[in-house]
């Protein structure tokens, strides 16, 4: 199972990106949001999601723990498949959807392409209450609050570093470095680079 992918933004299309990992180019359907966050030739972790159809093989992805897990979580309604829970997560954030659901509104819901009323309510039945937005997430410290700051101990962990490692290195060097948090998109590359030469020269 291809859970997350870190690599260069190499395009930027309508619904998908492509991501180069080591020269291997994945393409990936995502919403537009976070779409719109990101920058060709920027360094990104993409959390990936696989669905397997009789007619294709798609890779969803999302620049958040949380928006994957609620994208799994929105499978679990029967009527629910990938698209139109990449439709619901493209039009309300983790948070909006989460109210919809708790308020038990249903034209909130369905003001995504695709969901029609009767799921809306359908959603709202079979989730209300279950929501969890920290799925998966085990976030504490400040390098794992900071979306941007994540991305890079992923990115270190995907090259052999252990947690613990990365986060010390990332946080340490978004303080030497006085960069803002949260990282901004251009900063993720330089705090990267930067990070593994911190790690590299305490071997």
């Amino acid at each position: 199972m291809l859970a997350m992918l870190t690599g260069r933004v190499a395009a930027i299309e309508t619904g998908s990106a492509v991501i180069d990992v080591s020269g291997v180019g994945f393409e990936v359907r995502m919403p537009q949001s976070d779409l719109a966050s990101m920058r060709a030739e920027s360094t990104v972790t993409v959390y990936t999601a696989l669905s397997l159809t009789q007619d294709a093989l798609t890779l969803y992805g999302f620049l958040s723990r949380t928006s994957k897990s609620l994208f799994a979580q929105l499978q679990k309604v029967s009527g629910i498949g990938p698209r139109v829970a990449l439709s619901i997560l493209a039009t309300l954030n983790s948070d909006q959807l989460a109210q919809a659901v708790a308020d038990g509104d249903a034209a909130a819901l369905s003001r995504a392409p695709g969901l029609g009323k009767k799921g809306a309510q359908k959603i709202i039945l079979e989730l209300s209450g279950k929501l969890d937005l920290d799925a998966g997430t085990g976030r504490q410290g400040p390098a794992q609050t900071d979306d941007g700051a994540h991305q890079v101990v992923e990115g270190l962990i995907s090259l052999g570093w252990l947690q613990r490692d990365a986060e010390q290195a990332v946080e340490q060097t978004c303080r030497d470095g006085g960069y803002t948090l949260p990282l901004q998109s251009a900063d993720i590359p330089k705090v990267l680079k930067q990070a593994l030469t911190l790690l590299d020269r305490g071997r």
